[in-house]
């Protein structure tokens, strides 16, 4: 058995190296075919009729005109009379047609009584919230009301709050569904290509070796295309009724409203510290929804480890769309509501937040020190004591400059996986397994795992991925996908290898431990002299070829320690904010991100650009707006639920932790920590800038202008 490690640092040709996306020109030609770009012979289109209340009860469904409609295929009931409806969009009715505007007219004449309930789809002011609010067991540790009532104690108090955010995937949610006699073949827009065909086969009433899922690519995901949904197996129902292919993907409006989004959170917070900055007691009274579930408390005060703490939070059950994983779970919210607290304390002792933070590293658990230093290269790349003054920017004109920062932590270990790595005589070789790239790269780092080990080229393998019918893989969510199926594959690929060193031993004459697979050769390990080409290595394999699995167990501890979890981050942010308008300017982002062993330097970059992008997004711009009154989303679309453009981004950097140390743990998946900051290092630069705190995100101009009225720089 050989031995499960990586490389040694220093002897790689392509781990940790910039390698471009082996999907790239795919991408940018239109050559990849997206759900949405399926078209299947004989397709028919599926749509929902969706309930128009936020709360009601099903009283009788009347399908019997859509059916008579000509060109209308098939008619499924999703929801029976007597169910009753938790929000405002929810499915009802599916329908499917020749062409989608037969679909849409047979929906107008669906005929639906429904028995109005009362609801509630505003949670920021929990004094309102009545009977929907589900407190949490009060938690205290230490003694808080000693600590908060000592003689060098100074508080700080404040309410801050981050709203719902929906998930905005370029490509919405929805599926192709096509059935051959009892089995079905699913195209879903998915992250878990093996788990959701589980999913159907259970809703369908059918063996799960009868359900097949296909997926190549997907425009985004970020936790919540995790599940076959309702509208995805009445896809499937309307498929089978119909003898013909359906494809059913949500409009816009639809994937605002029921598709997923990222609970909000609100809290009233008071932190204490002694004279000199050390920080000693908290207390938080927190709230939010995930909608009809409620919701789950957020991780406060986050990562820091306050010695006295009192804390309560209550879910409030709205009837609104469910909430889903949104990339790092619930981690922005208490990283906002931690730091901006911290940020505030700083200011009212008249300190740098940076020597705040620093002062108390110690209270940031094991990566203490990791933090410390992340912080100081962050400091160096913004220039932050160069740059930095107390709060409120005291320059003339109405252009105001500040400065935050904040950091934030995640899991990351690798999922469970299993890997085929065939090497065929040919030379050829395969690496076939149930994951799928959601855009993160994967394809690239599977590619890179298997030359590197094997010593070819990435050009020279070839990946088989995205159905249910390869080795299982999981789902790529939770930041764990990179840390297993690069596992898993490295694992293979050394297998293959072992299989193809016996093969070629004899004819170079030494034992199969002499020889390494190095620069497209098999060679004795020093004495290059004595090699093969791979060509000429993989040719005495005869008409045989090496199949090989690989299988990494999960997240835990294992042999050779190929992944493990736990990193940290640190973020820093330079803004303007025009005080006469109320806009704000990000001018520069600095993110420090550690994740352990980087199997491709460019592509983890480009994970925390996009993070960074999106944190801007969610500070900015992004908020689900509902109306009380008629219990519906009033921005369901892109034209009022904004997204930052080109224009709003600014000037990133990003440089990845990479010491030795670092590399030694193994790859950790990186896809959400950089998510979780942006929140709070934006909206701490904005109160560095105008001297007031914004409280609730997004900064948009109105909340700045409501608090410069309070006391601002004006």
């Amino acid at each position: 058995m050989p031995e499960y490690r990586w490389p040694e640092i220093g002897t790689t040709s392509l781990i940790g190296k910039r390698i471009n996306r082996v999907d790239g020109p795919e991408k940018v030609t239109g050559r990849a075919k997206y759900t949405y770009d399926l078209k299947r012979p004989g397709m028919l289109y599926g749509k929902m009729l969706r309930c128009p209340h936020a709360h009601a009860r099903i009283l009788s469904i009347d399908t019997s005109e859509a059916e008579k409609l000509s060109g209308v295929a098939a008619v499924h009931i999703v929801q029976e009379p007597g169910t009753e409806i938790q929000w405002a969009g929810d499915d009802v009715v599916a329908v499917a047609a020749v062409t989608e505007q037969i679909t849409e007219d047979a929906i107008r004449r669906i005929k639906v009584e429904y028995e109005k309930l009362p609801h509630l789809v505003r949670e920021e002011d929990l004094a309102k919230a009545g009977d929907r609010v589900k407190p949490f067991t009060e938690q205290v540790t230490g003694d808080p009301d000693q600590a908060f009532q000592a003689a060098d104690t100074v508080v700080v108090e404040g309410e801050y709050g981050l709203p719902v955010v929906t998930h905005c995937c370029l490509e919405v949610h929805g599926q192709v569904a096509e059935w051959e006699g009892d089995r079905v073949t699913i195209y879903p827009s998915i992250q878990g290509v093996e788990r959701v065909a589980g999913q159907y086969a259970q809703a369908l009433g059918v063996p799960a070796s009868n359900v097949r899922t296909l997926m190549q690519y997907v425009g985004g995901g970020f936790g919540s295309k995790v599940a076959a949904d309702r509208w995805g197996t009445a896809c499937a129902q309307l498929a089978k009724k119909a003898g013909k292919p359906v494809r059913l993907m949500l409009e816009r409006k639809e994937d605002q409203e029921v598709a997923g989004n990222r609970p909000s959170d609100f809290a009233r917070i008071k932190l204490a510290a002694t004279r000199d900055g050390t920080i000693t007691a908290w207390q938080s009274e927190s709230w939010g929804t995930g909608g009809p579930g409620g919701g789950g408390s957020p991780p406060i005060p986050y990562i820091w480890q306050i010695p006295n703490q009192r804390k309560i939070h209550s879910a409030i059950a709205t009837n609104c769309g469910p909430a889903r994983a949104w990339r790092a779970p619930n981690h922005p919210q208490a990283c906002y509501l931690t730091m901006c607290p911290i940020d505030d304390l700083a200011a009212k002792l008249n300190m740098d937040p940076l020597d705040l933070v620093v002062k108390n590293v110690s209270l940031l658990g094991p990566r203490a020190e990791l933090y410390r230093q992340e912080l100081a290269k962050a400091a160096e790349l913004m220039e932050w004591k160069k740059n930095w003054h107390p709060r409120g920017d005291r320059s003339p004109g109405p252009m105001k400059r500040g400065m935050g920062l904040s950091l934030h932590t995640w899991g990351g270990g690798g999922h469970s996986s299993e890997c085929q790595v065939s090497i065929h005589p040919d030379g050829s070789v395969e690496v076939s397994l149930c994951t799928q790239d959601i855009g993160t790269g994967t394809r690239t780092v599977l590619t890179i795992v298997t030359a590197e080990t094997l010593g070819l080229p990435v050009e020279a393998i070839r990946l088989n991925i995205g159905d249910n019918r390869l080795p299982p893989s999981g789902n790529s969510g939770g930041s764990t996908t990179v840390g297993g199926v690069s596992s898993s594959t490295r694992r293979a690929a050394l297998n293959a290898l072992e299989q193809l060193f016996l093969t070629v031993a004899p004819s170079l004459g030494v034992s199969p431990e002499q020889l390494e697979a190095v620069g497209g050769q098999i060679r004795v390990k020093g004495d290059p002299t004595k090699s093969l080409s791979w060509k000429q290595a993989t040719a005495k394999l005869g008409v045989a070829s090496i199949k090989e699995m690989g299988k990494q167990p999960g997240p835990q501890p294992n042999p050779g320690e190929l992944t493990s979890s736990g990193v940290g981050g640190v973020q820093m942010a330079d803004v303007s904010v025009d005080v006469e308008t109320g806009v704000v300017k990000v001018n520069k982002i600095v993110a420090v991100q550690d994740c352990g062993l980087i199997i491709d330097m460019k592509t983890a970059e480009s994970q925390v650009y996009g993070a960074l992008i999106m944190g801007i997004c969610y500070s900015l711009m992004e908020e689900r707006v509902m109306d009380q009154l008629t219990g519906r989303m009033l921005n369901a679309n892109m034209e009022f639920y904004k997204l930052a453009g080109l224009a709003d981004i600014g000037e990133l950097v990003v440089h990845m932790w990479t010491d030795p140390e670092q590399q030694r743990r193994g790859v950790i998946g990186l896809g959400e920590p950089p998510v979780i900051s942006p929140g709070a290092v934006i909206a701490n630069a904005v109160a560095s800038a105008i001297g007031v705190r914004v409280p609730y995100l997004p900064l948009t101009p109105p909340r700045v202008l409501a608090a410069l009225e309070k006391g601002g720089m004006v």
